[in-house]
């Protein structure tokens, strides 16, 4: 099995000039399959449909919490109403600003087992996966690959589907 027989093909993606604000609305209304369930991640795209960065909502959460507060001893700091407040203050932040840049990816060949190793040795639970021409064609997730191992796992194809 290749990744592009898993992948889940991409519906939604973001622009590197979108808001976070503009993202968020995305990312919880995005199309997973069938189901606008929403999504915890998205590619950001050039003009030419190239992927550039993705952002995830890790990544939003970074946008409320500034690094320079790791550096502070915040024992005595009142956090009540903090997130929100900060919340409001980043949603006009660009996705450029927050996006990963650095975003593991895979061939639409790449067998499974490739694509388990680039999880599990870069710690993701999902890979943009990447069509002959260099565009995104769908996202891989960690759940679709750990189905088809539990399918074979449980020998489910050779017993009619149990």
């Amino acid at each position: 099995m290749k990744a592009k027989d898993l992948m889940i093909t991409l519906q939604e993606s973001l622009k590197p000039d979108n808001t976070l604000k503009e993202a968020a609305v995305i990312l919880r209304t995005a199309r997973r399959d069938e189901d606008r369930t929403g999504v915890k991640g998205l590619p950001v795209l050039d003009p030419d449909g190239r992927m550039i960065g993705f952002l995830s909502i890790g990544d939003m959460l970074k946008a409320v919490f500034p690094s320079y507060m790791s550096l502070m001893n915040l024992g005595d700091f009142t956090w009540d109403g903090m997130v929100e407040d900060m919340a409001r203050k980043s949603g006009n932040k660009k996705v450029s600003e927050m996006m990963t840049r650095d975003v593991i990816t895979v061939d639409e060949d790449a067998p499974l087992m490739e694509c388990v190793d680039h999880m599990i040795r870069n710690n993701v639970k999902r890979l943009p996966v990447i069509g002959k021409d260099g565009r995104v064609l769908g996202i891989l997730y960690e759940r679709d690959i750990f189905f088809a191992i539990t399918k074979a796992m449980l020998d489910e194809n050779s017993r009619g589907g149990k």
